[in-house]
């Protein structure tokens, strides 16, 4: 099966953001990286898709919002990430 599509919404200066891309990439998952610091249309379109949230990072696994840094770290804790990533 087909790992899901993975978005990360950023932003450069991020430390959060690249912990969040750290964790993906040591997986070995794919991802499409948008950086919403200079882009108010994919900051917005960020917010809308995480409920409101207006932090980053914001985690998209397929259609699922997986939240920010610590949500996916505690996902992958709990055993969660792998089977995700798997689809």
């Amino acid at each position: 099966m087909a790992q899901p599509d993975i978005t990360i919404y950023t932003k450069g200066y991020c430390p959060y953001c690249a912990d969040a891309k750290a964790l993906l990439n040591r997986k070995g998952a794919t991802f499409t990286e948008i950086d919403v610091a200079a882009d108010r249309a994919e900051f917005a379109t960020m917010v809308q898709r995480a409920g409101g949230r207006t932090t980053v990072p914001q985690i998209f696994i397929g259609a699922t919002h997986v939240g920010g840094c610590d949500d996916i770290y505690a996902l992958d804790a709990r055993g969660g990430l792998d089977p995700m990533l798997k689809g």
